[in-house]
């Protein structure tokens, strides 16, 4: 999921992002350790994969409704898989009585979460190894 994270930020982010920003943030990536680390703390963890089972987006849902990860690699944009996953992720929250889901969204992720009944709660400024960056804190009540 790594090398999926870094081609999902570097062909993605590059849409809304300077060449820097996009750099630092490909940089944030988490070792496959430390992904697999993460993901053996409860949440729930989805991939869709492709026609040879290679891996083509990736969502996490913890138990407290926060997305942390959803990402699709480029060329996978606008298939669908991004948003099976998304919805997927919604029943599982669903059924498990969790009242609402957020998320720090980018400016791609913003977008697609928003036309999905997210709410805007602020935009977050911040920096990362100087880099002056972006994102959204975003939520839906279910």
């Amino acid at each position: 999921m790594n090398r999926l994270y870094v081609a999902s930020v570097r062909g993605l982010g590059v849409r809304h992002y300077s060449a820097a920003q996009v750099e630092v943030w490909a940089g944030l990536a988490p070792s496959s350790e430390r992904l697999d680390a993460l993901m053996a703390d409860g949440r729930t963890r989805l991939v869709a994969v492709d026609g040879e089972d290679r891996p083509v987006a990736f969502a996490d849902l913890q138990t407290d409704g926060l997305i942390h990860f959803l990402y699709c690699a480029p060329e996978a944009a606008g298939t669908g898989a991004a948003d099976a996953l998304y919805a997927a992720l919604e029943a599982r929250a669903r059924g498990a009585g969790v009242p609402r889901l957020t998320s720090e969204a980018s400016e791609a992720a913003v977008r697609f979460l928003k036309a999905r009944g997210f709410t805007v709660l602020e935009r977050r400024d911040f920096e990362v190894e100087g880099v002056a960056i972006h994102n959204y804190a975003v939520e839906k009540r279910l």
